[in-house]
């Protein structure tokens, strides 16, 4: 094969996207087309210089890369004899030139999928094509969020049509009350594993249709709801018109819950009565729950529900009395929405929420569902969620952790081996970390000037650098650090004790709650007390993260307690040798020991319902933590010029936080108490 040809078939696998040496390859090829597209490996392949191509050390680099990829995905895989898993999702963060994501479900979601490929469980997902993506951010001058919807272009990724054998592509229909939804697919391999896009923008549909798969989490009631159809009635049953068919399969929050109706439908179509379908159907289907908050679950109004699902009732035989039923926690009641997690859960053999303190608040959350079952038994378990640790460990990371602990990727689920971080030196974890904050003060420069509301950042290199990046939901409070004005502007203009904050996030664009909230950290940030030390970086998104994950020295995260279901943010800094400074909220009160980083308050601190109360309450806890406890011991110098102390707690985060919060362990926990049970 040709350069060309092994980097071609390269880049048409997400593999790269967490193997920088293979990144690291397509940069080569045409740098600035590769930053321009959002480095996508598949434009600079396209706009490769020649005389890179034909480099001969290039070359022998891209045979060693070649020979790497089909190494993986030739070697037999870990998990064969597990349950063969369909995974559905309406959002898969995996890399930032395939924006299909939004937030925190999305990331989970790819970092899913990696892991199921490198544990070797055969497991395919299914999502949407989303070609206007969530959005772009940018600002105006007075820091007021706006959106723009920058098209993916199909030729410039590595998504296939799904074609039959004589190259026609295969679709399927579904019939709504209104109309019928033609769908076909899209082909995303990712490592050993598939991803399905379904995609309704084609000749077939008529315009209102074709618009259904562009936008995550956009337009109405009526969109979502048809886009919800898709992804479970359509996924299904493109899975079917494939051939291929799962011993589990698992509903990745309620969007896509409708499959559970579908799957009913073929087992009455086989013959079963409505109790052996719904039986059936239990026994393949599993379910996880994302969030606490209301608002996270869709609810649709009974005539929505009824109207839109008309044509599907048709096909099942149920009346709309039996159809509301299954969404509803007290059927007899007209009144009551249909809401997909009530139906994700009736139709489930097994439920779970994403950490432990998750899954508590999840069975106090339904336990009127389950009226008989006091809380502590509502059929609500957890598994904790985890990172996929090759995806966001930083270059300069992996090359720390290659030289003092050998084959940690490899051996990533062996206690024993981040145990060696005991006997790195403090010189070099100390090294390590100033360099990773370097790296990312350069790149803060550099994207600030960038921005549509550019800004001369004057970042200290030195300086205690805290991170707070997140979907900007109004539960995860962004502005609490500054809640009071003058306390805080102490604390940054400190002379020998500064600290610079960097934030970055996204609101929904019919979120105005969240978007006063980038408002008021973007107009704090143009202050004079705080220009220059504190940032609002524009149009977050996964290159962003990592950049922020890897180089901050404290991540900061202080949700209203218990709304934080898991959050993964704060699992990333740990392998980059970062602190968490956190409310004890989702995956935190299972992470922190009392050495590893800090919490802000313990449960009991927590327990006021009114925000009024709660907010200025966390506040004080947080101000207290940092002047007594954070700041002074990162400015602690011992003779050797390095916080001594600072470091023992950077052992403690990497020993004790990286492998126990890594997706690698969470899909071996999933493979043994949720898809073979």
């Amino acid at each position: 094969m040709t350069t060309r040809e092994q980097l071609h078939e390269i880049s048409r696998n997400l593999w790269w996207s967490w193997h920088p040496e293979a990144l690291t390859l397509f940069q080569r090829l045409n740098r600035d087309a590769f930053q321009a597209s959002g480095n996508n490996p598949n434009i600079a392949l396209k706009l490769a210089r020649a005389d890179v191509l034909t480099d001969p050390q290039v070359q022998a680099e891209v045979d060693s890369v070649y020979r790497s990829f089909k190494e993986y995905m030739e070697s037999p895989g870990e998990n064969q004899d597990a349950p063969k898993t369909a995974y559905f999702c309406m959002e898969y963060g995996l890399h930032e030139s395939l924006p299909l994501y939004s937030g925190g479900l999305g990331i989970l979601a790819g970092d899913h999928v990696k892991a199921a490929s490198d544990v070797g469980l055969r497991f395919t997902a299914v999502g949407l094509f989303l070609r206007d993506g969530y959005f772009r951010q940018y600002f105006d001058p007075k820091g007021l969020q706006h959106d723009d919807y920058p098209a993916i272009d199909s030729t410039e990724q590595p998504v296939e049509l799904v074609v039959d054998e004589d190259g026609a592509p295969i679709t399927v229909t579904v019939h709504t009350g209104h109309q019928p939804i033609h769908l076909r697919a899209w082909k995303v391999c990712v490592g050993k594993t598939a991803l399905y896009l379904l995609d309704t923008d084609f000749a077939a549909n008529p315009y209102e249709i074709r618009f259904l798969t562009r936008r995550l989490y956009q337009g109405n009631r009526y969109t979502r709801i048809q886009q919800e159809i898709i992804l479970g009635i359509g996924g299904l049953r493109f899975l079917r018109a494939i051939g291929e068919s799962f011993d589990v399969h698992h509903m990745n929050e309620g969007h896509c819950a409708f499959l559970t109706l579908e799957m009913v439908r073929e087992h009455l179509a086989a013959g079963l009565s409505r109790q052996e379908a719904e039986e059936a159907t239990r026994a393949s289907c599993v379910f996880t729950t994302h969030t606490p908050v209301i608002a996270g679950h869709d609810r649709f109004e009974p005539n929505l529900f009824t109207s839109t699902l008309a044509g599907f009732r048709d096909e099942i035989g149920f009346s709309e009395y039996d159809m509301l039923s299954y969404g509803r926690v007290h059927p007899e009641d007209g009144s009551e929405e249909f809401t997909m997690t009530v139906l994700g859960l009736k139709l489930s053999r097994s439920a779970n929420g994403v950490s432990e303190l998750h899954g508590k608040v999840a069975r106090h959350q339904w336990n009127h569902l389950f009226a008989d079952l006091a809380p502590a038994e509502v059929p609500i378990t957890h598994i904790t969620n985890g990172i996929h640790l090759p995806t966001w460990a930083a270059p300069a990371s992996r090359s720390f952790l290659d030289v003092h602990l050998g084959s940690w990727t490899a051996d990533r689920e062996n206690q024993a081996t981040w145990d060696r971080i005991d006997q790195v030196s403090d010189r070099a974890i100390w090294e390590y970390r100033n360099r990773l904050r370097s790296s990312l003060i350069s790149f803060v420069n550099a994207h600030i000037r960038t921005q549509t509301m550019s800004q001369d950042a004057m970042l200290n290199r030195d300086a205690l650098t805290i991170g707070f990046a997140r979907r900007f939901a109004t539960y995860k409070r962004a502005p609490l650090l500054f809640s009071d004005i003058e306390r805080i502007t102490q604390l940054f203009q400190h002379a020998d004790r500064p600290i610079q904050v960097i934030y970055a996030g996204k609101a929904h664009p019919q979120d105005e709650g969240g978007k006063a909230f980038i408002q008021k950290i973007y107009e704090l940030s143009h202050r004079s007390a705080f220009n220059g030390r504190l940032i609002f970086l524009e149009n977050y998104n996964m290159e962003i993260g990592r950049k922020l994950i890897s180089g901050c020295d404290v991540w900061l995260n202080n949700p209203r307690r218990p709304m934080e279901a898991s959050g993964t943010s704060g699992q990333k800094v740990a392998i980059h040798g970062g602190l968490n400074l956190s409310i004890p909220d989702g995956w935190w009160p299972e992470g922190y020991n009392g050495t590893n980083g800090w919490s802000i308050g313990d449960n009991a601190s927590h327990e006021y319902e009114d925000p009024s109360v709660q907010d200025p309450r966390d506040a004080e806890l947080l101000y207290d933590l940092l002047e007594n406890a954070v700041i002074p011991l990162f400015y602690s110098r011992g003779e050797k010029g390095r916080p001594d102390e600072w470091i023992a707690m950077i052992r403690s985060a990497m020993k004790g936080l990286t492998y126990k919060f890594s997706a690698h362990r969470m899909l071996l926990e999933y493979i043994e108490k949720i898809y073979s049970v």
